[in-house]
């Protein structure tokens, strides 16, 4: 049965998206429950939850022992097993991408972590998990570092659909977005199809309450610990008239008379991480149309049982939001570093679940062979 309040949020334009894949999950059946019954029309992955899928449960099992019966490395097998699990999934929301004509309906598959730092090694695999893939619903994602910037515009030139991910500040933001709309001036010189070049940016929310929520602690007092729980509502409220600004003007114009999508915002880890706040907050708080809203299950529910929707809650909310900021710094805190700590925090984490995840896999074909 359809749930209500799902529906209300997919009805005021945002896209659910579950944040989670795992074999288990395809093979019962529920991923397609979910988009039936939960209003769920995407997919996203990254190596933390590919980690955790491999390491519970004997759903892999089967794949575990060819790939360990040829011989395969550590590498090949995960990728093979990702790329397994993606194609699946995009299968299964093949109907939602032709029902929504190609903005939804996708399936994000993470370049290496590794390679984070590496504009070449990025840009190359893109391409190489694209074609490997072979699904017109795949978004590969790519990270907003610095070295990840020009691997965005390069793998849109090429009309490879890319998911953002590891954005964290307004300013970042707003380089993935020329770089996405550089791509695609240079796609249209390269003869591609604009309408089939999709993107979005994954703005992370969470992860931003919980670093300054922490140096708001350490420097005490009234003041600064009533700013907790304030930033990061306010940081998406200010990445979204960003979006708003960036695909406006002549330039998004030409492109957008060419057939181009504009690069919508996702808001990424909206999974609320301290109990005392209420665990719908990034979702019922960025409720504005255009924008997707990718979800840990725990908060896809949560959501589905009590969450709220309360009309438009980004638009015209600038000023207060950049008010917030101004406190912020007002109380000492050094938000360029604070959005360095998370971006670095962030490649580090995905890093490890990366080596987590290579460490799992090389024992389980040790243990087939």
């Amino acid at each position: 049965m359809s749930n209500d309040r799902l529906a209300a949020l997919s009805a005021a334009g945002v896209s659910v998206w579950l944040d989670d894949l795992s074999r288990e999950r395809l093979s019962s059946g529920n991923l397609a429950e979910l988009i039936d019954d939960k209003h769920v029309v995407g997919v996203t992955t990254n190596p933390t939850i590919f980690a955790g899928a491999l390491s519970d449960g004997a759903a892999y099992d089967p794949q575990v022992r060819e790939l360990a019966a040829r011989g395969a490395d550590v590498d090949t097998a995960i990728r093979e097993i990702t790329v397994a699990d993606v194609q699946q999934a995009c299968d299964v929301f093949s109907g939602v991408w032709e029902r929504t004509g190609g903005v939804d309906g996708r399936v994000s598959l993470e370049v290496d972590p590794r390679l984070a730092h590496d504009t070449e090694g990025t840009a190359a695999q893109a391409s190489e998990l694209f074609k490997a893939v072979d699904r017109p619903n795949l978004l590969v994602k790519i990270p907003a570092t610095e070295e990840g910037l020009p691997a965005i515009t390069r793998a849109t030139a090429e009309g490879i659909s890319v998911n953002v991910t590891l954005i964290f500040s307004v300013e970042r933001y707003k380089l993935v977005m020329d770089a996405y709309l550089t791509g695609l001036e240079q796609a249209l010189e390269n003869g591609q199809d604009l309408s089939r070049i999709h993107s979005v940016g994954s703005f992370f929310v969470s992860r931003v309450d919980s670093e300054i929520d922490k140096r708001l602690e350490a420097i005490g007092g009234d003041t600064a610990l009533g700013l907790r729980g304030k930033a990061a509502v306010a940081n998406s409220r200010l990445a979204y008239a960003a979006y708003r600004d960036a695909f406006s003007g002549a330039r998004w114009d030409a492109l957008a008379a060419k057939g181009a999508h504009a690069q919508r915002p996702l808001w990424a880890s909206t999974g609320v991480k301290n109990p005392d706040y209420p665990d719908t907050l990034y979702v019922s708080e960025l409720v504005v149309d255009n924008t997707v809203n990718t979800m840990p299950e725990k908060t896809l529910l949560a959501f589905a049982d009590h969450g709220e929707v309360d009309g438009d809650r980004v638009t015209d909310t600038a000023g207060a939001s950049q008010q917030v900021f101004t406190d912020l710094e007002g109380q000492g805190i050094d938000l360029d570093d604070v959005f360095l700590a998370l971006e670095n925090e962030g490649v580090d984490k995905f890093e490890k679940s990366w080596t987590e995840l290579q460490d799992t896999v090389r024992g389980q074909l040790d243990s087939a062979k």
